[in-house]
């Protein structure tokens, strides 16, 4: 129910119809009894995302993001940093690492009221909140079964209001919006970055620009909805100010 009103339509364009429910944990659920009362067949991208693409072959994110960095000065990152939703993109990444051996590390940047984070550090799969994240696209109730925390090193909490900040901050520098699941990617690569620093260690950060921000403009680029989530985006975007001065470059 939560769902930006503009992606609804995007779907309902193309000829879609949404079936709303409440919360995100009966998504699921509900979407196999459509399935079996219509006929249909439930995809579960949840379950299914991380075996959906061959990671080794060349049609994968994760190749395609190498590809393109092939020509940089630091062409193997020190870091690559995503969110998760299914839990598919970082397995993805983490496989491929592991199976080129390369010297990367992979971290994924979690959000409030998500399940991956504790069930990380925990090592407990059965993890579950009593919220729904409210950053759209990532965080979930629950540990999906597409995360595959054994191919993951680090996972970085990411506040939401830093979310939403890291977001407007972003959307400045490239002159187009991007959503808040690519905030939070952002700040944890801020972080990380600020890490690499204080080391003196030179390399390169890789991290997604997950949706267009074109979607949140009565929500995350709102003002009053966002003074309604109760969020202070000041201190944040002084913050990344500091951490990333991507004006100055």
């Amino acid at each position: 129910r939560g769902t930006s009103t503009r992606k609804i339509a995007l779907i309902e364009a193309a000829g879609g119809h949404c079936h709303v429910v409440a919360s995100a944990e009966s998504m699921s659920r509900e979407a196999q009894r459509l399935a079996d009362e219509q006929g249909g067949l439930f995809m579960d991208q949840f379950t299914h995302a991380e075996r959906a693409t061959d990671w080794r072959g060349n049609n994968s994110i994760a190749v395609s993001a190498f590809a393109q960095l092939e020509l940089e000065p630091h062409p193997v990152p020190r870091w690559i940093v995503v969110g998760a939703g299914t839990g598919g993109t970082s397995a993805t990444f983490g496989r491929l690492l592991r199976y080129r051996s390369l010297p990367t590390s992979l971290c994924v940047a979690d959000v409030e009221n998500s399940a991956f984070f504790e069930g990380w550090v925990q090592q407990d799969p059965t993890v579950t909140t009593d919220r729904g994240s409210r950053i759209e696209g990532i965080g979930r109730p629950q540990v999906e079964p597409s995360f595959v925390p054994g191919v993951v090193d680090r996972m970085i909490r990411v506040p939401d209001a830093a979310s939403v900040a890291a977001a407007r901050y972003l959307s400045e520098q490239l002159g187009r919006r991007v959503g808040a699941s690519t905030g939070t990617n952002l700040v944890a690569a801020a972080q990380l970055i600020g890490q690499m620093r204080e080391r003196g260690e030179s390399g390169s950060v890789l991290t997604l620009l997950c949706d267009p921000g074109d979607r949140y403009t009565d929500t995350y680029f709102d003002d009053d909805w966002v003074a309604e989530q109760g969020w202070e985006l000041g201190p944040w975007l002084e913050a990344l100010a500091r951490m990333l001065p991507l004006g100055s470059r």
